[in-house]
């Protein structure tokens, strides 16, 4: 006689499942400790490492860190759609491995990117004027204030703004998944037609290129990351001689 479960995580694989929960419960403790006055932000997001708020732990916390309801969605959806099929190939202990590498990547990509940046405008500005930036750009964003000159301003937000969220990790399982199971047929939502999962990630990463090298600060996302996570990701795979077979 067969018995079906009631509880929804009881098929998901143990590393996606405790993943999943890890998430779901940060995001609570960070609106709980928000309430009492405690941006957990400051301690676990990723900061650039000029700023004051850097720590080395930064690089593994901030991936288990997301601004919303919204951020944690989506990014939980990709993870439980392709992370679980990717883990029963896998087995447990690779994908943890796999998941770790590609987000702490991405982090490393995303600092990287932010230093060049940084490095770009400094030399716009006075070195004390830059060096006020540093001394003084941290406690400004905190009241809520920035600096008037705009490249100040600018520079005051790449050092001292947080990054979070898992979706580095997650474009790396996309990769993942685009490589172990290439001609598997997706469907897109929007427009709701089916694409081939290697296609799909191909344009995906293209679509993140160009959204990186179009410099908008203003849509708030980490596109170099995404793109660190499938960078990781490709190299790990490689490194992995008995992942090279195609699966459909």
């Amino acid at each position: 006689m067969n018995f079906s479960s009631s509880n929804p995580l009881a098929n998901i694989p143990t590393v996606v499942k405790n993943l999943l929960i890890i998430n779901v419960l940060m995001l609570f403790g960070t609106w709980a400790a928000g309430s009492s006055g405690i941006d957990l932000g400051d301690t676990l997001g990723l900061h650039h490492w000029k700023s004051d708020l850097f720590r080395p732990h930064q690089l593994v916390t901030y991936m288990f860190m997301h601004g919303g309801f919204q951020h944690l969605f989506f990014n939980m959806f990709a993870l439980w759609m392709f992370g679980k099929i990717l883990e029963q190939v896998w087995g447990s202990k690779r994908f943890l491995i796999y998941y770790m590498v590609t987000g702490i990547g991405a982090g490393i990509i995303q600092l990287i990117v932010i230093e060049l940046r940084i490095l770009s405008l400094k030399s716009q500005v006075d070195p004390e004027f830059y060096q006020i930036v540093l001394n003084e750009g941290l406690s400004a964003l905190q009241m809520g204030k920035n600096f008037t000159d705009p490249i100040a301003g600018e520079l005051n937000h790449l050092i001292n703004t947080t990054t979070v969220g898992a979706s580095g990790a997650v474009f790396g399982i996309l990769l993942a998944f685009g490589m172990l199971f290439p001609n598997t047929q997706l469907m897109l939502l929007i427009p709701p037609i089916p694409i081939k999962a290697k296609y799909f990630v191909a344009l995906y990463g293209l679509f993140e290129l160009y959204m990186g090298f179009s410099n908008n600060p203003a849509d708030n996302v980490a596109h170099f990351a995404h793109l660190g996570g499938m960078l990781f990701g490709f190299i790990l795979i490689k490194m992995w001689k008995k992942n090279t077979n195609t699966f459909y």
